[in-house]
């Protein structure tokens, strides 16, 4: 596959890819969101109108 390069040790075997950014860098970032997603997956949300009352009383939102 062109756009793609593994990195091998002394036997051959696969240790790390190398990728090229500017051809594959778009599917990359889908994948690692997709990551990222799965990662917190768990995790308790916040609702809205608390991060809202947070920016606000930060100054960083017009209430």
């Amino acid at each position: 596959m062109t756009g793609m390069q593994f990195v091998t040790d002394e036997k051959g075997r696969k240790l790390a890819v190398q990728i090229d950014l500017k051809r594959y860098g778009a599917v990359l970032e889908d994948f690692w969101d997709g990551l990222i997603s799965e990662s917190r997956r768990k995790e308790k949300g916040i609702p809205l109108e608390k991060i809202k009352a947070d920016l606000i009383k930060h100054g960083r939102l017009r209430g």
